[in-house]
């Protein structure tokens, strides 16, 4: 009957022993999970309002846009002088370059909210993966809870069943059990 206590005894620290370890270990992985949703947060926060015509490669267009429109311009104002052409033309060739840096400007802004719809996507993406993991991480809480609640009951329960069908002694000498 005391082994019967003492191994219930044991069944009962086991499942709470058990039940805080995967109550630690879960706290742990909720802990990481949210730090990748804050750092999701972050590299969304700073991609997604980066001022596309300041990129690298932006400004690397832009920068050779412009220098191809400054010797255009240049070739024309010396075939101006040379042929003796009109003001007008010259003004047309600057017109048409300009025009030439304002397309340019406008294809990177729009290849700028294509990159802004990716990045939005793979945002939401992510943080429905993460938020996934945290449903996950609860549902399998709960389900350690209750298996820890199961074996304490079934360890309690294991330790009664010792103490129920024991004999004891009366103090006048007979003997009785403990379910009669």
């Amino acid at each position: 009957m005391i082994g019967s206590i003492i191994g219930g005894a044991m069944q009962v620290g086991g499942a709470i022993f058990g039940g805080i370890s995967a109550s630690k270990a879960m706290k742990k992985v909720k802990k990481n999970i949210q730090e990748q949703q804050r750092k999701n947060q972050d590299w969304y926060d700073r991609r997604y309002n980066e001022d596309a015509t300041q990129r690298a490669d932006a400004q690397r267009i832009l920068a050779k846009t412009e220098e191809s429109i400054r010797n255009r311009n240049r070739q024309a104002a010396g075939a101006q002088a040379v042929m003796g052409g009109t003001e007008e033309s010259v003004a047309a060739a600057k017109a048409a370059n300009n025009q030439a840096l304002a397309d340019a400007t406008s294809q990177i802004a729009v290849a700028g909210e294509r990159r802004k719809d990716a990045i939005e996507q793979q945002y939401l993406s992510t943080d429905q993966q993460l938020q996934a993991q945290l449903n996950n991480l609860e549902v399998n809480k709960a389900s350690a809870i209750s298996q820890a609640v199961q074996g304490v009951a079934k360890a309690g329960a294991g330790m009664a069943q010792p103490i129920d069908g024991a004999y004891y002694a009366y103090p006048d000498g007979k003997k009785g059990g403990g379910n009669a």
